[in-house]
C-alpha cells in the first residue's frame, strides 16, 4: 500500500499540547455528558430518557473495554510517551477517573431520584424487594424456582475450588456464608445468566424487581443449612480490544476467531461494587482480580444500567416519541408505490438519500434486490462493515449468486463488537458460491461502498452506492445517515479500481472522484482547508463528523483561523480542537448534536461565499487518526445540484438547532444553546433539525404524491426558499 506523505507545507509552529489539543478521553466523556443531559431532560418522552441513560452505562463499559485497557497495556509496558495534550499514561488514567468519579455519581441520582420515581407515576415501576408484599413474594418464590434456579450455577472459592473466572461485564454476586456448625466463613460467586431479564415482570404488568434482587432473596436455596452473612454485586470490566499479530494473518478468519477467544480472557481494568460491600469482599476481589484499588469503582443503586433498555423496548407509545416511518425519496417513488427502475433513475441522475428521513428499505435495499434479480446484471460488488442479523442485502447477494452473477463481498471481520456475526455471514455467503475476502491485515475496511455491473445496449454501465453508514436496515433507522447512488462512470471506475486494491493486489493511490483512505484522504482534506485559507474572510469550511482528533487536520484548521475563514465544526462526540483560542483558532466554533436520530453522517463543505463555488463530500470516515491511517475509508464529492442544496440546508439546520445543540468554549467546556428569544425563557420557538427534517421528508412525498396524481412530471427540489432564516 502506499504511504502517505507530508501534508505539504503545513508546518504550525507547536505550542504546549496541553493548550493546542483537548485529551481524546476526556473530551470521550464530555460526550457522555450530554447523554446523562438527554437523560435529565424532562421535555423528552420518559423511555427515551431511559434510553439515553442505558447509552451511557454501555458507553463507559467501552471507555474501558479499549481505551482505558489501551492506556494500562501502555503503563504495563512501562511506555512514557505523553498524549497530544501533553499528559503521561498515568496522569490519564488519573484524571479520567476524576472526571468518571462525579458522571458515575449523577448517573446514580439521575436513575434513583429522577427516573425511578417518574417511572412510578407512568406505571412503570422498578421496586424493591423489601417493599414487595406476602402475595408478591410468594409469586417470585415461583419465578425463581422454575425460571431462576435452574440455571444459577454457585462456585465456592476454597482450597478446592479456585477463584473461578469471572467473565466480562457479567453481573455477579459475591456471597459470604458461614458453616453454622464449623463456624467457618466462605465466599461464593454466583454469575446472573445473561440470557435472563435484566428485570422480573409482576402479574400486574406494571411493576419489575431486578433479577439480582430474586436471586439474592433466595440464596438460602443456592447454599442451604448454611448461614447467609452477606451478598453484593459486582461486575468486572475487561480488556476486549481486538488485536491481531502480523504472524496470525496466515488466515485472517482462524486469527479473528483465535483473538475472540482469548479476548474472553482480558486483563481486568474496573471492578464495578455496590457501595455497601465489606472490606473483606473488596480484598478478595481486588487480589484475585490482579487490580488496584484505583480500579475499583463505588457504585450506589444497581449495577449495569445499560440493561434499562429491556424497559425502553416496553410497549408504552405514551412514553415513547411518536413512531417515524422514513419517506421514499421522491425519485425512488411511483403514484401506485410499485418498485421503479432504479437503474433507469439514475441514468437520469445521481440520487442523494438521507436516511432515516428517506427510506432505507426503498432505496439502498432496493437497489441491491433489483440488482440481484435483473437479468442484465453481471456482478456485484460490496463492502460489509456491520449488517443486521437478518439482513435482506444479505439475502440479496445469495440470491445474486445462486442465479449465476459474479459476488465478491469484503467482510470485515474486525469490526468491533461484530466479529462473530460477521465471521457467520462470511461462511453463509461462501457456501452460495459468493467470494469472500476478510479485510486487510493490519486495516480495517470501513468504506461504504456497493458496485453494480450491468450490460446495457450500449455496453457495460456502473451503478454505485457510496454512504456514511452501515448497510444494516435496523442502524438505518436509528442512526441519521447519507448516501448516493450513482451511475457516474468516472465513480464506477473508481470503485472498480478499489475493489480490485481490496480483493487482489494494487498500489493504486490516486482516483477520479474518491478520496481514499489511507493514501489520500487527509492530503484531500487539509487541501481543501488550505484553499480555504488563501481566500481568507471569503473563505467558507462547515465540517460534520463524529470524531475531530487528528492533529495533522487540527492544525489546518488552526491555520485557516489565523487567515480569519470562517469555520464551523459539528462534532458528535471526540473532538481535540480547541476553539475560540486567542491567536489560534478565534474564527472556529464547535458545537455537538446529540437528539432522537444518533448524527452519524460525515459531510464536508469548502467555499460557496462571495461568488466562490463549493465542494461538498460525503463519506465514511472520521477526522481521526485511526480512520486516515489504519482504515480503508472512502470520501466522494457531491456535483449534483439538487443533492448539493440538500446537503448546505442540512448543514444550515444543524448550525440553526438550539434545542439539543451544546456549544464548546474555548477552555474545552461545553454548555447547552439556548433559545434565541432569550435563555430558555419560552419567547422563542426552538428549532429541532432532526423534527424539521422528518417535516421537510413528509412534505417532499406529498409535494411529490400531490404532482404525480395531477399528471405532472416534473422533479421536486426544495429551493433556497426553504432554508432556516
Amino acid at each position: 500500500m502506499a504511504s502517505l506523505g507530508s501534508p505539504g507545507a503545513l508546518s504550525p509552529t507547536r505550542q504546549e499540547g496541553s493548550s493546542r489539543y483537548q485529551n481524546r478521553e476526556l473530551s470521550l466523556l464530555d460526550f457522555e455528558s450530554r447523554l446523562l443531559d438527554l437523560a435529565e431532560d424532562e421535555g423528552a418522552p420518559l423511555l427515551e430518557r431511559v434510553k439515553f441513560l442505558a447509552i451511557f452505562s454501555s458507553g463507559i463499559d467501552e471507555l474501558f473495554e479499549v481505551r482505558v485497557a489501551g492506556i494500562k497495556d501502555r503503563v504495563a509496558a512501562g511506555l512514557r510517551a505523553v498524549s497530544p495534550d501533553g499528559r503521561s499514561p498515568i496522569e490519564q488514567l488519573r484524571v479520567i477517573r476524576s472526571k468518571l468519579e462525579g458522571l458515575l455519581s449523577r448517573q446514580s441520582r439521575i436513575y434513583l431520584d429522577k427516573l425511578v420515581p417518574a417511572l412510578g407515576e407512568a406505571g412503570v415501576c422498578l421496586v424493591d424487594w423489601e417493599a414487595l408484599d406476602g402475595d408478591d413474594r410468594c409469586h417470585l418464590d415461583q419465578v425463581f424456582e422454575h425460571q431462576i434456579f435452574p440455571v444459577l450455577t454457585p462456585l465456592a472459592v476454597d482450597t478446592a475450588h479456585p477463584f473461578p473466572y469471572i467473565s466480562n461485564l457479567s453481573l455477579n454476586l459475591a456471597v459470604t456464608v458461614r458453616d453454622p456448625y464449623t463456624r467457618e466463613q466462605r465466599f461464593a460467586r454466583i454469575k446472573v445468566p445473561p440470557l435472563l431479564p435484566r428485570f422480573v415482570a409482576m402479574p400486574d404488568g406494571a411493576r419489575n424487581v431486578a433479577v439480582e434482587q430474586v436471586i439474592a432473596a433466595h440464596l438460602d436455596s443456592l447454599f442451604p443449612e448454611m448461614t447467609i452473612e452477606s451478598h453484593y454485586t459486582f461486575r468486572v470490566t475487561r480488556n476486549a480490544d481486538l488485536t491481531l499479530e502480523e504472524g496470525e494473518a496466515d488466515d485472517l478468519l482462524v486469527a479473528v476467531e483465535m483473538e475472540l477467544r482469548r479476548r474472553r480472557f482480558g486483563r481486568a481494568v474496573r471492578l464495578e461494587i455496590e457501595t455497601q460491600a465489606g472490606a473483606d469482599v473488596r480484598e478478595l476481589l481486588t487480589r484475585e482480580l490482579e487490580i488496584g484499588p484505583e480500579d475499583v469503582y463505588d457504585i450506589e443503586g444497581p449495577l449495569d444500567l445499560g440493561g434499562l433498555m429491556a424497559l425502553y423496548d416496553l410497549d408504552r407509545g405514551d412514553l415513547h416519541y411518536e413512531p417515524w416511518a422514513p419517506m421514499t425519496q421522491p425519485r425512488l417513488a411511483t403514484a401506485e408505490d410499485e418498485p421503479v427502475d432504479l437503474f433507469a433513475v439514475l441514468r437520469e441522475r445521481d440520487v442523494l438519500v438521507h436516511h432515516p428521513y428517506d427510506s432505507f428499505a426503498t432505496s439502498v435495499e432496493a437497489f441491491v434486490a433489483q440488482a440481484a434479480c435483473d437479468p442484465s446484471v453481471l456482478a456485484i460488488k460490496q463492502t460489509l462493515y456491520r449488517t443486521s442479523g437478518h439482513s435482506p442485502i444479505v439475502r440479496s447477494l445469495i440470491k445474486a449468486a445462486e442465479q449465476g452473477k459474479q459476488v465478491a463481498v469484503l467482510v470485515e471481520l474486525k469490526a468491533r463488537g461484530d466479529e462473530q456475526a460477521n465471521i457467520a455471514w462470511a461462511r453463509a455467503l461462501e457456501e452460495v458460491g459468493v467470494h469472500v475476502v476478510y479485510g486487510l491485515v493490519g486495516f480495517k475496511t470501513h468504506a461504504k461502498a456497493i458496485l453494480v455491473v450491468r450490460a446495457e445496449e450500449d455496453g457495460l454501465r456502473r451503478y454505485c452506492h457510496v454512504g456514511t453508514g452501515n448497510y444494516n436496515s435496523k442502524t438505518a433507522a436509528l442512526y441519521e445517515d447519507l448516501g448516493l447512488l450513482s451511475a457516474d462512470p468516472d465513480l464506477g471506475a473508481d470503485l472498480t479500481d478499489l475493489f480490485n486494491f481490496l480483493t487482489g493486489y494494487s498500489r493504486r493511490s490516486s482516483y477520479r472522484r474518491l478520496a481514499v483512505a489511507p493514501t489520500g484522504m487527509r492530503t484531500r482534506i487539509i487541501e481543501a482547508i488550505e484553499g480555504e485559507g488563501l481566500a481568507g474572510t471569503d473563505g467558507r469550511i462547515v465540517i460534520k463528523v463524529n470524531g475531530l482528533t487528528d492533529p495533522m487536520v487540527i492544525d489546518a484548521l488552526y491555520e485557516a483561523s489565523g487567515k480569519a475563514v470562517p469555520i464551523d465544526l459539528v462534532v458528535r462526540g471526540v473532538c481535540r480542537l480547541r476553539p475560540g483560542v486567542a491567536g489560534l483558532s478565534e474564527t472556529i466554533q464547535v458545537r455537538s448534536v446529540v437528539g432522537r436520530f444518533l448524527e452519524h453522517s460525515r459531510i464536508f463543505s469548502f467555499g460557496g461565499v462571495a461568488g466562490r463555488p463549493s465542494e461538498i463530500l460525503i463519506g465514511s470516515a472520521d477526522l481521526m487518526e485511526r480512520n486516515l491511517d489504519r482504515r480503508i475509508e472512502a470520501m466522494i464529492p457531491v456535483v449534483d445540484a439538487e443533492a448539493r442544496l440538500r446537503l448546505s440546508e442540512t448543514l444550515d439546520l444543524l448550525l440553526a438547532d438550539d434545542a439539543q445543540s451544546w456549544i464548546m468554549a474555548s477552555d474545552g467546556s461545553w454548555s447547552r444553546v439556548r433559545v434565541a428569544g432569550g435563555a430558555g425563557d419560552g419567547q422563542s420557538a426552538q428549532l429541532r433539525q432532526q423534527e424539521l427534517a422528518m417535516e421537510r421528508a413528509r412534505r417532499r412525498r406529498r409535494d411529490s404524491d400531490s404532482l404525480s396524481s395531477s399528471g405532472g412530471q416534473e422533479r421536486l427540489s426544495e429551493g433556497a426558499s426553504n432554508a432556516p432564516q
